[in-house]
């Protein structure tokens, strides 16, 4: 008996020495697309051993901002490789709702710039030596929402894709029969008058027609931005954070990683 509590005893002081251990290692890299130099935020806790599935984080029309590097980390916690991507250029940032609608529009009005970008972020998380690259994620709030569901819609090859406070405009091509491969888990805020009820039921009708495996989570009284904890210092009235949906709204996408990771 003596001998079997000093074994637990051992064990689990091992185990606390792995868990101290453990620690989240970031690095920023500067990639390309096309003559474009973008930044690049990595996020990978150094505890976990061999390969592990990665998951891309497209930022909100803020742009590459700390909100999108926090994502990232808390990938990294969750067990995952984080990559917060860039789609605007490298130090191009908006603080101004205006500034970030004229640079959102001015990428989001160009389709294959968008999805350049986007492959070129892909291509970037999967040769990282800490990634298995048959298994990747995305994440994308406000607008990075809507881009990574209109990845899904052009048949990107990802395993699975969480948004949150996406918009859910009709596009000008619903997705095919067939079309989206990702598993999607779409968080949205009950009260965000950006995504009024008409455009979620739309969104679900799409997904269905097309087949996808698709879920919508509205979380009650959550308004826009409501992950990020600055989403209110704008004066708009729609934006605010919400602690509680940002909680549940994280923890659901994580289950859903999970099970569409086999991990």
């Amino acid at each position: 008996m003596h001998t079997s509590v000093s074994r637990a005893l051992i064990a689990a002081s091992a185990l606390a020495a792995a868990t101290a251990s453990a620690e989240v290692k970031t690095k920023e890299i500067t990639y390309t697309q096309g003559k474009t130099p973008l930044q690049g935020f990595i996020a990978w806790d150094d505890a976990v051993k061999g390969t592990r599935p990665g998951v891309l984080v497209i930022h909100e029309w803020w742009g590459h901002n700390q909100h999108a590097r926090n994502q990232a980390i808390r990938l990294a916690q969750a067990g995952y490789v984080g990559f917060a991507l860039d789609m605007y250029g490298k130090g191009k940032l908006a603080e101004h709702p205006k500034d970030a609608q004229a640079m959102s529009g001015e990428v989001m009005k160009d389709p294959a710039l968008v999805k350049a970008r986007f492959d070129a972020a892909l291509a970037e998380l999967k040769k990282d030596p800490h990634v298995d690259p048959k298994r990747i994620g995305v994440v994308g709030y406000c607008m990075g929402g809507s881009i990574a569901l209109q990845m899904a819609r052009e048949g990107a090859d990802v395993q699975a894709i969480a948004t949150f406070h996406a918009g859910l405009t009709k596009p000008e091509k619903p997705a095919a029969k067939g079309a989206v491969k990702p598993r999607l888990l779409v968080n949205t805020g009950a009260a965000d008058t950006f995504v009024p009820p008409a455009a979620v039921d739309a969104f679900k009708k799409e997904m269905a027609d097309a087949g996808a495996k698709a879920e919508v989570i509205s979380y009650p009284g959550a308004k826009h931005g409501f992950t990020n904890p600055d989403a209110g210092k704008h004066g708009m009235e729609n934006l605010a954070y919400d602690a509680a949906a940002d909680k549940a709204s994280w923890e659901a996408s994580v289950k859903m990683f999970k099970e569409a990771f086999g991990t």
